[in-house]
């Protein structure tokens, strides 16, 4: 464990319960934050319409044919969330 990790650790140990939880749920938020800032733009879905145009979109896609496979899919993503 690296000492900024070792550090983490005893500050946290060292709190009360409540603000543990606190502290767990700001870490999962910066870990959301990151994802989401380097995500490709076109998989963030930035308001309503937006959002219907992504299913519009996708909808077209399956009717054309340009659809993988759920493996593939996961695939990809998960390349994608290890980078």
């Amino acid at each position: 464990m690296t000492n900024q990790k070792q550090e983490l650790y005893n500050v946290i140990e060292d709190l009360p319960e409540e603000l543990s939880n606190k502290v767990i749920d700001y870490v999962e938020y910066l870990k959301f934050s990151y994802i989401i800032s380097n995500a490709p733009k076109e998989l963030i879905i930035k308001n309503k319409e937006d959002l219907k145009k992504k299913v519009k979109e996708g909808i077209q896609d399956t009717d054309n044919g340009n659809v993988c496979g759920i493996d593939e899919a996961f695939a990809e993503v998960k390349e994608i969330l290890a980078n």
